[in-house]
């Protein structure tokens, strides 16, 4: 199998499972049954927005949805009857090291629902705990040879927290740290899981705020020959115009291939809708044209 994918990628992101259920529904543990109904159902309402979004011009080609087994296999089933681009995740929601949602059973759910990625978020830092770093890619390692032995696309989202050293190091600000600390760690590590056997076809990467930090990324994802291999643009839960700005740094530099944005679209029209604010129509519109409004701030 060639590594990489050679298609722009345009994905309304809404695999996140704690964030709905603390979040939107302030949900006790275990969830109650008509909770986990109103997370299906308000899955259901993004996905009818995204359906709106390919039947209002989303390039059918590019456009695609990530969502989850647990609150989404229902839409996912719809998505892959209507031949959409399908990315779902294989990771436990909502922890600070990488392991799989299904543990060793992990391969039989990407067979069962045979999605055209399967995607990891990974929490690592170069400079951060080293045995957590170690079994990290060693995990990684094994679903990504897992992958590429069936011919199958991997799709790795990476953020990179900050140390306390790093933090300190920027003045204690963020956006400092994003600026000027980030960029060099999201190469380190890249670089680090190449070198553990780590081999997505595409990079889902937090924004970035100069063209020639994306050029740095791009450059290592694709080095010894990885020249297919993409990145993407993530929202992070930024407003519109934070998320259109890196959008449009990011489509400046080739190799910069789309995005994966979530809560920035859907969040708001959820809460209203669950406030009953809005009606399910006026959700699924407003939904409908901030996927539109993002996929031209990256066409420009």
């Amino acid at each position: 199998m060639t590594l990489g994918y050679s298609k722009p990628l345009y994905l309304l992101a809404f695999d996140h499972r704690g964030s709905f259920e603390r979040d939107l529904f302030a949900s006790p543990h275990p969830v109650p049954p008509e909770v986990r109904g109103g997370i299906i159902d308000a899955k259901q309402v993004i996905y009818e927005a995204f359906v709106e979004a390919t039947n209002r011009g989303a390039p059918l080609d590019a456009a695609g949805i990530l969502v989850d087994e647990q609150y989404g296999s229902g839409v996912a089933r719809k998505a892959l009857s209507a031949g959409h681009v399908l990315a779902m995740p294989v990771e436990k929601s909502g922890q600070d090291e990488f392991d799989f949602e299904f543990g060793d059973d992990f391969g039989a759910h990407i067979k069962k629902f045979d999605p055209t990625f399967a995607k990891v978020l990974v929490r690592y830092n170069p400079e951060g705990d080293q045995e957590v770093n170690r079994r990290q890619a060693e995990r990684l390692a094994r679903l990504s040879g897992w992958l590429h032995d069936r011919g199958r696309h991997f799709l790795f989202e990476l953020l990179v927290p900050p140390t306390q050293g790093q933090l300190t190091r920027a003045g204690g600000d963020q956006h400092r740290f994003d600026r000027e600390i980030r960029p060099h760690l999201v190469v380190e590590t890249i670089r680090a899981m190449q070198d553990a056997g780590v081999e997505p076809d595409i990079w889902k990467i937090e924004g970035l705020d100069s063209a020639e930090a994306c050029a740095a990324v791009v450059d290592q994802a694709r080095r010894g020959g990885r020249d297919l291999v993409s990145c993407i643009v993530l929202g992070r839960g930024a407003d519109e115009a934070q998320v259109i700005k890196w959008l449009g740094i990011a489509a400046s530099v080739p190799g910069f291939d789309g995005f994966a944005v979530g809560r920035t679209l859907w969040e708001e029209p959820l809460r209203d809708l669950l406030a009953d604010k809005v009606d399910r129509r006026e959700a699924v519109r407003t939904i409908a044209d901030r996927y539109l409004q993002t996929v031209h701030g990256f066409i420009g």
